[in-house]
Formats: C-alpha cells, sequence, structure tokens
C-alpha cells in the first residue's frame, strides 16, 4: 500500500488540514514530523469547526492512530489544552489513538518568554514569529541542551540537564536585564504536567515501522510550507525546521523508501502571514478582496493574512524541492466571480529573467512578477463535486496552472467542507 507525506508548496496556510482530514479515510495512520503549535489545521466537518495546532489533522476520524514525530516540537501544556478542547467537541483523544515521540524535544515556558524578548528587542523588520518558543526550542535541541519527553520520567537525568540548560539561557536573560529562570519553580511545572503527558510517550519510529511492515498506509502530515522551510525558504523570513517532504522520514524515524508519494498543497492564488517577500502581493481592493472572501486569517494567530496572484515560479520551486507528485489544488471558489485573474509565469530582476526565485534577501524583495492574463468566470464553483460542474474558464484555468508547476492537480477542493473536493488521483493508489 502507499504511503503519501502531504506538504504545503506556498508560505503556508494552503489548506492542508481539510486535504489530510480527506486523505486519512484512506489511511490507517496519520503522523506529524516538523513544526510545533505554531501550525494551524482548520477543518469543518458537517458544519463544525474543529482548529488544531500539534495535534495531527487525523485524530478527528475515528479508528485512526495519530502520531506526533520526532521532528515536532512539543509544548505539552498546549497539547493538552489542545486534547481537553476537542474533547468538547466530542473527539476523545487517548494513548490508544495518539502516540509522541519519547524523543521529542519539549517547548518550556522560558522558550516563550526568551522570543519575546529577542522580538522587543530587534531593531530592524521583525521575523514575525508566533512567539511560542519554537525557534529556541530548536535551538536547544541542536544544541544538545533540550529537555525532551523521555526525560520527564528521568528524574536524576532532568535534574542535570535542567542546570545545563539554565546556564546558557540565564546567561541570556542577565543579557537582556531580565529575570532569570528558578530552577525549582520550572522542574515543578514539569513534575506536574508528566502524569498526564507521559502516557502517550513512545518510541513511534517502532510503531511506524511495524505499520509498514503489516501493509498499513502511512500519511504523514506537514505544517507550514515549502517556502518557510529553513534552508529551502525566503531565510531568515522562514520557520526554524525543514518544511519539505524529506523531513518526513527524518522527523518520524523511518527511511525515504517509505515515502510513495508527495502531495503539495496549494491555493488557487497566495497568502503569505507575517513580514518576508511576496513578489505578487495586491496591496489593493483585488488583495484585500481575495482576502475577505478567503477569509483569510491565520488559525493560530489570527493575523490577517497578505493576499495576492497565482505564483508559478513559487510553486514549481517547491515542486522540484520536495519532489512533489501532484497537488491539491484549494479554495478555487475564492476566485468566482472576478472579470480578470493573473499568474506570475517569471521575475524580472535588474533587467534579467528569471524562473526560480533567487536566494540572497535583497534579490527576492527587489524581484518584480512577470504576469499572464486570464479570463475569469462568474458561475460558483463552490461546493463543486465532479470535473463537469467547473465553468470552462476555470478549467482553463487550472491546465494552464498545471503546465506552469510541471505537476499535474491529484485533487481540487472547492470549500472548507470534507466532501468538497474532486478527486483527480488518489495518491494511495497503488
Amino acid at each position: 500500500m502507499a504511503n503519501v507525506v502531504v506538504v504545503g508548496a506556498q508560505w503556508g496556510d494552503e489548506g492542508k488540514g481539510k486535504i489530510v482530514d480527506w486523505l486519512s479515510q484512506r489511511a490507517d495512520v496519520v503522523a506529524r514530523f516538523q513544526g510545533g503549535h505554531n501550525a494551524g489545521h482548520t477543518l469543518v466537518i458537517n458544519g463544525e469547526t474543529f482548529k488544531l495546532s500539534l495535534l495531527p489533522s487525523g485524530v478527528v476520524r475515528p479508528g485512526k492512530l495519530s502520531i506526533i514525530g520526532n521532528g515536532v516540537v512539543i509544548d505539552p501544556w498546549a497539547l493538552l489544552d489542545e486534547i481537553d478542547a476537542i474533547a468538547k467537541q466530542g473527539v476523545v483523544v487517548s494513548p490508544e489513538t495518539l502516540l509522541v515521540a519519547d524523543t521529542a524535544t519539549l517547548i518550556l515556558p522560558l522558550h516563550r518568554e526568551l522570543e519575546r524578548a529577542r522580538e522587543a528587542q530587534r531593531g530592524g523588520p521583525r521575523l514575525g514569529t508566533t512567539k511560542r518558543g519554537i525557534g529556541p526550542a530548536y535551538e536547544d535541541k541542536v544544541a544538545r541542551r533540550a529537555i525532551r519527553l523521555c526525560d520527564l520520567g528521568d528524574e536524576g537525568g532532568l535534574d542535570d540537564k535542567m542546570n545545563e540548560l539554565l546556564l546558557h539561557h540565564n546567561a541570556i536573560l542577565r543579557g537582556f536585564g531580565a529575570a532569570e529562570i528558578d530552577k525549582a519553580a520550572l522542574v515543578a511545572e514539569l513534575k506536574a504536567v508528566a502524569p498526564r503527558i507521559l502516557p502517550f510517550a513512545a518510541p513511534v519510529w517502532e510503531r511506524l515501522d511495524a505499520a509498514r511492515r503489516a501493509g498499513r498506509r502511512i500519511l504523514f502530515e506537514g505544517a507550514q510550507g515549502a517556502m518557510l522551510d529553513i534552508d529551502h525558504g525566503t531565510y531568515p523570513y522562514v520557520t526554524s525546521s525543514n518544511t519539505v517532504a524529506a523531513a518526513a522520514a527524518v522527523g518520524t524515524g523511518l527511511g525515504p523508501s517509505i515515502i510513495d508519494y508527495v502531495l503539495g498543497i496549494t491555493k488557487a492564488y497566495t497568502t503569505r502571514v507575517g513580514s518576508g517577500p511576496f513578489p505578487t502581493e495586491l496591496d489593493d481592493d483585488v488583495g484585500r478582496g481575495l482576502g475577505e472572501r478567503g477569509r483569510e486569517f491565520g488559525t493560530v494567530t489570527g493575523r490577517r493574512r497578505r493576499c495576492g496572484w497565482f505564483d508559478a515560479v513559487l510553486v514549481r520551486q517547491a515542486i522540484k524541492i520536495s519532489g512533489i507528485d501532484g497537488i491539491a489544488l484549494t479554495k478555487l471558489d475564492v476566485l468566482d466571480g472576478m472579470d480578470r485573474l493573473e499568474v506570475c509565469v517569471a521575475y524580472r530582476y535588474r533587467g534579467e529573467t528569471l524562473q526560480r526565485l533567487p536566494a540572497s534577501m535583497s534579490a527576492q524583495a527587489g524581484v518584480e512578477p512577470v504576469y499572464e492574463a486570464f479570463e475569469g468566470w462568474s458561475e460558483s464553483t463552490r461546493g463543486a463535486r465532479s470535473w463537469a460542474e467547473l465553468p470552462a474558464s476555470a478549467v482553463k484555468y487550472i491546465r494552464r496552472i498545471e503546465e506552469l508547476i510541471e505537476a499535474p492537480v491529484a485533487l481540487l477542493s472547492t470549500s472548507p467542507e470534507r466532501d468538497d473536493t474532486i478527486l483527480v488521483r488518489d495518491p494511495f493508489a497503488d
């Protein structure tokens, strides 16, 4: 049976939550492999909205095993709050339905405080982080001083690791003129949360390997998008982890041969939250109209998303970097009623035409989009579940996008509802 990786092919917020939820009916296991609770996935199921951050989108599906991999950084208090929140909506999460990698790095209160202090002290443009401690937690991980989930059950080891951690962080806080972290208080907080979080801890690589050997279908769920990748994105305006498809193997403890199909999610236009380059951004009535019709507000932060035309150069680059086999095109219905559409087919920079986004920060900020115009459509595509229900102009728009990005449309989403989806190719097909 095929195993599928789902990743964002823009700057995140492409609608991965709905697509993963829709695909999870075909999967046995759904695994998150990077990011933290800076991710935001909104699911609309039978008119009820579920907002998830750390929990895999498949958690709302009965009978599915959800896994949070070692590549995810975990705020234990945020995770428990999320579990409690969806319990009020009738979704019960237990160690039988959710496993968390015992080697996953924990986000501590000191990480949030450090991130806020840094952003407040930053003299130039801010990176636009969610201030949830994601970046500092990843820093501690690569510096080999992080507290991991398994450490909560090792009292002696936890004390030693805490000394090492606070030696570093308290020196930084002193430099900021801020109060130092009280070790006893922090350890007490961790001991209090440990009994609730440790039952979910497990060697998830072992469970995933067993599922693979048993022929179970695994769906790997990424967070953010390719252009926010720490190596391949619009650095430094990126997240703190690798968001591309290859991270699915590293972030869950399985080899790359586990991946059979990579599905990239992209909107029929482009959005971005926070600072950083955005070549096709529309700071006019058209851009504001896209934001209003698309309800473009961040699931986690509530910040208004910047909106612009579809950027085929950017998506094609993301497709090559992630090895994307096909895309799920979302929010086509937001373009309904527009007389004219445009798609970026190249960039122009200092007299040169480019077919890729350059690496340097100044060049990324300075590129100008080269557009191709399209006729819009007056008919509604909202809720369409077959190609026959789509206007001819919408089909023409989709086909041209396929040509420009050099990848086929495998799925088409026409509303936030789970079943308003057109299946062109099943990623789980053998």
